[in-house]
């Protein structure tokens, strides 16, 4: 399963989903739209505070999440993880190694 563009992030729609018993965490999760069919799918954002990078309606790139098209570990419905924002990767935003395009 490859990597799938995405057209925009519904920011009203970003949340935390609770995770299954036994655990109790809270995980970020943003609700995107995809371009080629304009379903509208959750996606795990990874790291702490990366929820704080994305913007309302950026393009983001999301890829396949582990189990070839089902949920991972304890987080419900949720298939896929964000891998870029506007074209640069997710991580190196996190790390500060690059800065988001300005649009």
């Amino acid at each position: 399963m490859g990597s799938a563009r995405v057209q925009k992030v519904h920011r009203k729609k970003q949340r935390g989903m609770e995770a299954k018993q036994p655990n109790s965490a809270i995980r970020k999760c943003a609700r995107v739209q995809l371009v080629k069919n304009g379903k509208k799918v959750a996606a795990f954002v990874p790291n702490d505070g990366c929820l704080n990078l994305i913007e309302p309606n950026d393009e983001v790139l999301i890829s396949g999440f582990g189990r070839k098209g089902h949920a991972v570990g304890d987080i419900p419905g949720v298939r896929y993880k964000i891998v870029k924002v506007s074209g640069v990767s997710l991580s190196a935003l996190y790390k500060g190694k690059k800065e988001k395009p300005r649009s």
